[in-house]
């Protein structure tokens, strides 16, 4: 039997920065989210830059490859501990799931660069499925916190 002592210690912190925020699965939403993340990124002296280029890049893929008529995406941004920035775009096409780029040395295709830039630029990403019919698409970023 758990005391409330071993409780408390089970308890998830909240994050100490959250933003989120529903937004149109078209060009305008994508950037629209980029500029969101942008001034809030500002705001809670979070280093901008790669942050905006993979917010950009999550809402854009959102907006294409997650499209459902009638439906948003949702940007979220958070810090879940000092010197992490989380950044999870999460949109309606639970069944369309981003594929990791291919090691080696495969010919990319016209398009897909996406998410290679968000591989090369975060220092961890990944898509999480659910609940049905959502996925979410996150990445992390690890920072200096200004003091």
């Amino acid at each position: 039997m758990d005391t409330l002592s071993d409780v408390n210690q089970q308890t998830v912190s909240a994050p100490l920065h959250q933003f989120s925020v529903p937004l149109s699965a078209t060009r305008r939403g994508a950037r629209l989210a980029r500029l969101l993340a942008a001034e809030q990124l500002g705001t809670w002296r979070v280093p901008l830059d790669p942050a905006r280029l993979i917010v950009a890049e999550l809402a854009a893929n959102a907006a294409l490859h997650g499209h459902v008529p009638g439906r948003s995406f949702r940007l979220t941004l958070s810090v879940p501990r000092p010197g992490t920035l989380r950044i999870e775009v999460a949109d309606t096409r639970g069944d369309h799931l981003p594929a990791r780029a291919r090691a080696g040395g495969d010919a990319l295709a016209e398009s897909g660069y996406g998410l290679l830039l968000v591989e090369e630029s975060a220092d961890r990403w990944g898509v999480r499925c659910g609940p049905v019919p959502c996925k979410t698409v996150w990445a992390e970023l690890d920072f200096a916190p200004s003091r």
